[in-house]
């Protein structure tokens, strides 16, 4: 054993050697792809880490700390009033910011415990698939579409594939609610109504403070030569001329638009109350975090306190690190929006570009199967959005990857068994793959 262990070490570093023998410098595509990853990991420190994931962290944290995992387990059981626990079920996500191998502790407890197989497999799909950091992210990265298409879709997936499997399986689980464990009551420490406005008023921080300035006009054109798909860019027109439109977006990003690309340029109307937050929104900020403070030196103590900045420091520990990563992966491989990395922008094309049942299916189980660490599939699809990917298999990703994993696969197994897993697995790409497909089809 000590001599293939030492085998396997000369291979790795012989491995690692030729790597560095052969790195393709000076080769135009892999010196583009290295400034690309590095440009897209500046975007994000600049642009997200600061005013959107610090909040967040801290909401994590909060949720974490403050409410009781035993309340959550005890509106899951097999006895208790259906439309309580699947719309308890639905919505873990916002309770636990986890990826599909994290929730699966959670899972095993509360199934083996005596929850039914309905809202045990729909608290599986929801808890990574829908979290504040993933939906906040998404919505700010990709766009409010996707962002708004993947909390909505992620709900009813969880509601509709715990139902399927309860009526799969109906007559075991009319066995096993005959036989349920009781779930724990809770200890309630402080009314609902301060625990409300405690997190109302960081959510309030968060949004109010990426509160973004809108463009003067909004210039619709196609992505590609071939008319693949449409982007839209919203800025201040730098220079028009007849061959050339020159706009410099709201992230102050400059982008040149020639005028056989370009489909027209349009006012952006502005909204009077949101120009108005717009205009005092630090001073919004520093109201309402003067009012957070308070509650958090009234209402906790110093335990608690301590217990809340260990759990958010927790979180910023474990998320940070693989975001940045897989932002400078992405950008490796993919580029940026509109620009490319190792990968070429036609390979996505005909893989998963437009909106066919194959593009996505294909994105459905490629999602399935990858390993997505908690929110790192949002620079990715991003990085494949970029490349081509259609708007309809980018949601078929992102509903199907974060929920589900190769790993997680086989430890659902020793918890459900083959057939149970194979059922689960196959409703999450199927329902994928066709909401992929409508939502598509919806925004063109």
């Amino acid at each position: 054993m000590t001599i293939l262990r030492e085998w396997k070490k000369l291979l790795g570093i012989a491995v690692l050697f030729l790597a560095c023998y052969y790195l393709p410098i000076g080769i135009p595509r892999f010196d583009t792809a290295i400034m690309e990853a590095l440009q897209l990991v500046k975007w994000y420190a600049r642009e997200h880490v600061l005013l959107c994931l610090v909040p967040a962290f801290f909401i994590a944290g909060a949720i974490s700390v403050f409410v009781s995992q035993a309340s959550v387990m005890r509106y899951l059981g097999a006895g208790a009033n259906k439309v309580l626990a699947y719309g308890v079920a639905s919505v873990s996500g916002t309770v636990l910011a986890v990826c599909s191998c994290t929730v699966l502790p959670l899972f095993a407890g509360i199934y083996k415990m005596g929850a039914g197989l309905g809202p045990a497999t729909a608290f599986l799909y929801s808890g990574p698939a829908i979290n504040v950091l993933a939906i906040i992210l998404t919505a700010r990265i990709l766009g409010m579409e996707l962002g708004i298409a993947r909390a909505v879709g992620a709900i009813v997936f969880s509601i509709v594939i715990g139902l399927l499997m309860h009526w799969i399986y109906r007559k075991e689980e009319a066995v096993k609610a005959e036989t349920q464990m009781a779930m724990p009551t809770p200890d309630v420490r402080r009314p609902l109504w301060k625990m409300g406005l405690y997190f109302a008023s960081m959510i309030a921080i968060l949004v109010v403070a990426n509160w973004a300035r809108s463009g003067d006009v909004r210039a619709v054109f196609l992505c590609c030569p071939n008319g693949l798909s449409t982007f839209k860019v919203e800025g201040t027109i730098l220079e028009k001329t007849d061959t050339l439109v020159t706009v410099k977006d709201t992230a102050g990003q400059v982008h040149q638009i020639s005028s056989e690309q370009l489909k027209s340029v349009v006012p952006v109307e502005k909204n009077a109350v949101y120009e108005t937050i717009l205009q005092y929104k630090w001073t919004i900020v520093f109201v309402l975090l003067a009012g957070f403070i308070v509650m958090v030196a009234r209402w906790f103590d110093g335990g608690e306190r301590i217990a809340w900045v260990d759990a958010s420091w927790e979180y910023a520990k474990l998320i940070l690190p693989l975001l940045l990563i897989g932002v400078l992966v992405s950008g490796l491989l993919l580029g940026r929006p509109g620009r490319e990395g190792l990968i070429p922008s036609e390979w996505v094309n005909a893989a998963l570009g437009g909106n066919s049942l194959r593009a996505n299916f294909m994105a459905a189980i490629a999602g399935a199967f990858m390993y997505f660490a908690t929110l790192t599939e949002v620079p990715i699809v991003q990085g494949l959005i970029g490349s081509g990917m259609g708007k309809g298999p980018a949601l078929a990703l992102l509903l199907a990857g974060p929920a589900l994993s190769l790993p997680s696969m086989l430890v659902i197994r020793t918890v459900l068994g083959t057939q149970k897993t194979i059922v689960f697995v196959s409703l999450v790409v199927v329902m994928a793959t066709i909401t992929g497909i409508a939502f598509g089809s919806i925004v063109g």
